[in-house]
């Protein structure tokens, strides 16, 4: 039934032409002139960031302290300030050309995150940053997609995580998770959410951020596709 009803929903918002869409209550713009079609298809079927989402609403808890890395357009930045409220959410984007649109998404739903427009990395060094054409596709990795190469700020890891004390961290940085979750010192970390790209970084390098995570009391609580959540053991 449920699919049924999202079948629906996605015909009557072509039909529309839908300059916006609503999904677990998170209003994003889908404006076919400033989203890419594919993007746009399925944010329509209602799919968009789904392994991520599905995670989340299970996971996260009013109060929670969330850390995200790679805001993207703001909706899982806006999925965690609805149950954990704003205040406990700080987001970090590279790409300056998407600043525009994350605050327009904040706005459409009355909710703002706190929105760090830079990068994120092990030594707070400045970043050559890969700003693609295809918005999901920017990376601090040349990936022979179309776009332009941007000199952007960046934050020392260590230092974000000092500063917020997050619960939950939230990573889709297209291949920086390795440099990140290599890290000797993760703090008070209890759940990590991160995408990661053997097609970027090497199947040999994701076995390397699983083992080292292993190593430090993470466990795979589940994964779905490329997204794995990692949970903190405490010891009994």
């Amino acid at each position: 039934m449920k699919r049924l009803a999202r079948s629906i929903r996605k015909k009557y918002r072509y039909f529309v032409d839908a300059k916006t869409v609503t999904i677990d209550g998170v209003t994003l713009i889908s404006d076919r002139d400033r989203i890419p079609l594919y993007l746009r298809d399925l944010m329509y079927r209602e799919v968009y960031e789904d392994t991520e989402r599905n995670i989340l609403l299970k996971i996260l808890k009013r109060g929670h302290k969330v850390v995200e890395l790679g805001t993207g357009l703001g909706f899982i930045s806006l999925l965690a300030a609805r149950i954990c409220g704003s205040e406990n959410v700080n987001t970090y984007e590279a790409n300056p050309a998407i600043e525009s649109l994350i605050r327009e998404n904040f706005r459409l739903n009355n909710i703002e995150p706190q929105l760090h427009m830079r990068a994120v990395t092990r030594d707070g060094r400045k970043l050559s940053f890969n700003a693609a054409d295809n918005i999901i596709s920017s990376s601090s990795f040349e990936r022979g997609v179309s776009g332009r190469t941007l000199d952007v700020d960046s934050e020392a890891f260590s230092e974000v995580l000092r500063a917020h004390s997050p619960d939950v961290l939230i990573m889709d940085v297209e291949g920086g998770e390795y440099e990140l979750l290599m890290s000797d010192n993760l703090g008070p970390i209890e759940h990590i959410l991160v995408e990661l790209h053997p097609h970027i970084i090497g199947r040999e390098k994701v076995n390397e951020i699983r083992s080292h995570l292993g190593a430090k009391g993470f466990a795979v609580e589940s994964n779905d596709r490329k997204t794995f959540h990692f949970h903190k053991i405490r010891p009994t």
